[in-house]
């Protein structure tokens, strides 16, 4: 792995406005390239807006929709990391030549190459499908990326066949925090008149994003990613109010120990910068782990349970017997 200087965005985007949502993305792109960032990655369908489009019908959904790489969107993109030479990551809803939508991530990248990710447990419309493939590509220095997209980071087995397949960094767009998880003992929903009396009372909202509910629960799960399958993980996420939900920011830069190289503690849209340091991948904890694997025991993880069930209906159950 070769250094890599990378920014992570937490954004506040514009629900259905493209364009103000690029325009978003082209002035963070241009300060990060000020600074010699080489990757940008920005959140989950943050082009497109996020949790506004579960009310949508097909009709409304098609018409945010592009193909990639021949829509206005990835050729924006393409051009701008062109001018600003360095790779950018962002999310959209994409639509394939049979008609098929998908909330896919794209990379482009500073010589005309481009990278796509299809979200392997979407949930945020029935109109919308879940991608059938892992993503791992090399970036223009010779680092070896991998994509995942929010949920998918929370099935362990993603992350392990993304690293498997010899990914160095993880692209970890989000829509998360402040989420009502239904588990007893996980995320809540932050009440969003917090956030739009952050100017008056900043703390309240701060302790809200940095508590139980956004922070707090993030780092659970999050570091354990990086820390067992020896990556750099690059997490970017939402920020503030997001339809009728909060999303806590907290972007963060982690390293292949989990250890956090960088993060905000901001409210507002933001961007934090780190340097990627390959060494810490030649003898971390995660790399020398996985040489021990012993495949030969682990053909029943390939195999059903008879306890799967359709992502949309594990994230919207009501209670266990909704599952059984």
């Amino acid at each position: 792995m070769s250094p890599l200087r990378v920014a992570t965005v937490q954004l506040n985007h514009l629900p259905g406005d493209k364009a103000g949502n690029l325009r978003l993305v082209e002035s963070f792109v241009r300060n990060a390239a000020q600074q010699g960032v080489e990757l940008i990655v920005f959140p989950e369908m943050c082009v497109t807006g996020y949790w506004h489009v579960r009310k949508l019908d097909r009709p409304d959904i098609e018409a945010l929709a592009e193909e990639i790489p021949h829509g206005e969107t990835t050729s924006a993109l393409l051009a701008l990391s062109k001018e600003n030479k360095a790779s950018i990551g962002a999310g959209l809803i994409e639509r394939d030549v049979d008609g098929r939508l998908y909330n896919s991530y794209v990379v482009a990248m500073p010589y005309g190459k481009w990278a796509r990710h299809r979200k392997l447990h979407t949930f945020i419309s029935e109109y919308m499908a879940s991608g059938e493939s892992y993503t791992v590509f090399d970036l223009p220095n010779g680092v070896r990326a991998g994509v995942l997209i929010c949920y998918d980071n929370n099935i362990v087995e993603n992350v392990r066949m993304t690293a498997l397949m010899g990914a160095e960094v993880l692209i970890a767009p989000h829509q998360t925090g402040g989420c009502d998880s239904r588990s007893p003992h996980g995320m809540k929903r932050i009440d969003p008149a917090l956030w739009h009396a952050r100017k008056e009372e900043p703390q309240a909202i701060r302790d809200a994003c940095q508590g139980k509910d956004g922070r707090e629960w993030i780092m659970r799960w999050l570091p354990s990613r990086a820390h067992d399958n020896g990556l750099f993980l690059i997490f970017s996420n939402g920020v503030g109010v997001d339809d009728d939900e909060v999303r806590t920011g907290n972007a963060m830069i982690l390293d292949p120990y989990g250890r956090i190289l960088q993060e905000s503690c901001s409210i507002e849209n933001d961007m934090v910068i780190a340097d990627l340091d390959p060494v810490l991948r030649d003898w971390c904890t995660g790399v020398r782990w996985m040489k021990a694997r012993r495949p030969e025991l682990y053909e029943t993880l390939t195999l059903s349970t008879g306890n799967e069930h359709d992502t949309r209906a594990v994230r919207f159950a009501r209670d266990s017997e909704d599952l059984e």
